[in-house]
């Protein structure tokens, strides 16, 4: 393992300053990436023989190569070329307990011991951890699955029986899981279903109620209170609110995405913006860990899924009740913690700047465009420098913080305060290496 001392040393004596064009400052930043991670490399042209791409995750691609990770502890992570880094990864955002929790520690070692991994059968444990869920979120029934598109993809189904519609309203930006893409105006080639979406614009309250309350057989309307895929673009009150106002005008199903969300407080963003979903779709860090989806909320819904029913709709999965999941989530829900502060010092050291920050809590994003703007309300907003991203994500990555490609963060429960401290300072200090770069 390198240690801190080493590693900064390396850092500051390989990063120059005010490099004349962002051509020479890239090149630079590729070589020392390829120069610090050589078995990274060697792994991948491994991995490129059985995987295509030498990947299995399209989203934790990243050109030249990837970085391969070897173990996490806590709020950390080292490579397989020895660098410890600061993980904001988080998994985006299902990491919230880190890499190491003990009690979830010792709840999955000892359900391993004492109960088994899937029993093939109905158990107190995925009981258990619905009646948590349905207090904690206000749902009248929950229904659970593999993870987050799948949660998404009953919940859509569930609507479409119970409604006896077919079309669905979502909104530029969305990401709703891997089938479920809607990058721009249209679905992405992914989309499953693609003559059954009507997309508005997200965070356009005419655009929203227009294609809500004009358009014909709408079973559904579904959206992110928050886009992950934004990063981070934030719903406001507003928009938010004609959603559901609309929806129940027309009788469709107001489903609210909370895969990544539902963590921002006890309740979710619901709770923080006083929505109330007919349902909501869940993942990510309420299964503790473990590969975990669910959706729920109206009973009358609901019901479409009772297996009492013979003309109920089936849904199936081998790891809905995997013990593991459901013990490792039932443990981790008691614990909770957002915070604004990382946003708010990040949102001051940009200020002249082409860098931006967005998000909610412990959920934050991390734009570069042309103009400047601090406020993002949809992608159209966004006249990315993809650039200065790219270069961002190199320096940090030499500073020891694991980030996405895309720069969205989901802080681990746990991280010391002091690790935001020295984030912020080194972003802070990429802004002024490069300021004839970053400057408006």
């Amino acid at each position: 393992m390198v240690s801190s001392i080493q590693t900064r040393r390396h850092m500051e004596s390989h990063v120059k300053s005010g490099y004349a064009n962002m051509a020479d400052a890239l090149g630079a930043a590729r070589a020392r990436f390829i120069e610090r991670n050589v078995t990274s490399k060697r792994l991948h042209e491994e991995s490129v023989k059985s995987l295509p791409g030498g990947n299995t995750r399209s989203l934790l691609h990243t050109a030249p190569f990837p970085i391969f990770l070897k173990s996490g502890k806590g709020y950390e992570i080292d490579d397989e070329d020895g660098h410890t880094y600061t993980d904001f990864v988080g998994e985006m955002t299902a990491a919230l307990y880190g890499h190491s929790h003990p009690l979830i520690q010792n709840a999955l070692i000892n359900t391993v011991r004492h109960v088994g991994l899937n029993l093939g059968g109905t158990t107190l444990h995925e009981a258990r951890h619905a009646s948590l869920l349905c207090s904690r979120y206000n749902l009248s029934k929950i229904r659970f699955t593999n993870l987050g598109t799948e949660a998404n993809l009953h919940a859509l189904l569930g609507a479409k029986r119970f409604t006896g519609k077919s079309k669905v309203v979502v909104f530029t930006g969305a990401y709703h899981g891997a089938c479920f893409m809607f990058p721009e105006d249209n679905p992405a080639d992914n989309v499953i279903d693609k003559e059954d979406w009507i997309v508005a614009e997200y965070n356009s309250v005419d655009d929203a109620q227009k294609k809500i309350e004009e358009s014909e057989d709408v079973a559904a309307v579904l959206v992110e209170g928050m886009q992950g895929g934004g990063p981070c673009i934030v719903g406001s009150h507003e928009f938010l609110h004609q959603i559901q106002a609309s929806a129940k005008k027309v009788g469709a199903v107001f489903i609210l995405d909370e895969v990544m969300t539902s963590r921002l407080a006890p309740g979710g963003l619901q709770a923080l913006e006083g929505l109330s979903p007919d349902l909501t779709s869940m993942g990510k860090y309420l299964g503790g860990g473990m590969s975990f989806g669910a959706f729920g909320g109206r009973e009358d819904i609901m019901a479409v899924y009772d297996p009492r029913d013979e003309k109920a709709l089936a849904h199936s999965g081998t790891f809905n009740n995997n013990a593991l999941s459901m013990v490792a989530g039932y443990t981790g829900l008691k614990e909770v913690y957002t915070s604004e502060a990382a946003r708010e010092r990040l949102q001051e050291v940009s200020q002249g700047t082409k860098m931006a920050v967005t998000g909610r809590g412990t959920i934050l994003g991390i734009h570069f465009l042309e103009d400047g703007r601090k406020e993002i309300r949809s992608y159209r907003d966004k006249k990315d420098v993809s650039a200065l991203r790219e270069l961002f994500w190199y320096d940090m990555l030499e500073q020891r913080f694991w980030l996405t490609r895309r720069i969205s963060i989901a802080l681990i429960l746990g991280t010391p305060w002091e690790e935001m401290e020295r984030f912020c300072g080194a972003v802070e200090g990429f802004l002024t290496r490069h300021e004839n770069l970053v400057k408006l």
